[in-house]
């Protein structure tokens, strides 16, 4: 997916360069930027008015954010785009873009393939969330996170990227409490294993048996 957005740096754009923790945009401020994402990770995710917490993305070099408001004059961002490390990100005026790809059919086919992934990706992330619950999303999600992060050792697959329970929670759809218990669960059954703020995946076959795994490949199945 990195070599096809990398045609999008033929937009004339800018670099905006983001500490760790700080908001790129919030969901319902005014759309005026699309985002490529140059080095370090954000987070998005969809909030709502209770408090909770949906994380649906962690972005990193190569991956675009800020495209759901394409060819919509006017409107707002859907979600909230928080960096999780320091972070670069190559900003493209929405007008600029939408003029692009009115006049570069190749440009508009890049950036379709492009959304037309995230739909993909999005709907299998929810499938397992309504067909096997709060433990399936929670399965899925370090599987993805695997798939992304995974660093194969001798004792099983070290995610390298940390992360905190509330994190998991978030992207799990639950509560940190319930993140907890069900995280104690899996390391009890030697499934994981924390490594000190990363987790080591012991047995990804039985997350895999767990959510009925599809093996899709590595385009559909990750975090990003």
């Amino acid at each position: 997916m990195e070599s096809i957005v990398t045609r999008l740096y033929e937009i004339p754009g800018r670099v905006r360069k983001v500490n760790k923790g700080e908001t790129v945009f919030y969901e319902g401020d005014e759309a005026r930027y699309f985002y490529i994402v140059r080095a370090g990770h954000v987070c998005i995710s969809k909030s709502v008015s209770s408090g909770r917490t949906l994380a649906l993305r962690l972005a990193r070099c190569g991956s675009i954010i800020g495209e759901q408001v394409l060819c919509h004059s006017g409107n707002t961002y859907l979600f909230n785009a928080v960096a999780k490390t320091k972070s670069e990100l190559y900003e493209i005026e929405l007008n600029t873009l939408d003029d692009y790809l009115m006049h570069k059919p190749d440009l508009a086919y890049t950036m379709l393939t492009i959304v037309s992934q995230h739909m993909r990706k999005q709907h299998t992330k929810f499938r397992d969330l309504i067909l096997y619950g709060k433990k399936g999303a929670l399965c899925s999600t370090l599987l993805r996170m695997a798939r992304s992060y995974g660093e194969q050792t001798a004792e099983g697959i070290l995610i390298t990227v940390p992360f905190t329970n509330q994190e998991l929670a978030n992207y799990s759809a639950t509560t940190r409490e319930s993140m907890n218990r069900m995280l104690s669960d899996l390391r009890h059954q030697n499934v994981i294993e924390s490594r000190g703020k990363n987790i080591l995946i012991r047995d990804i076959n039985a997350l895999e048996r767990f959510i009925e795994c599809e093996h899709c490949n590595s385009m559909l199945c990750n975090v990003e």
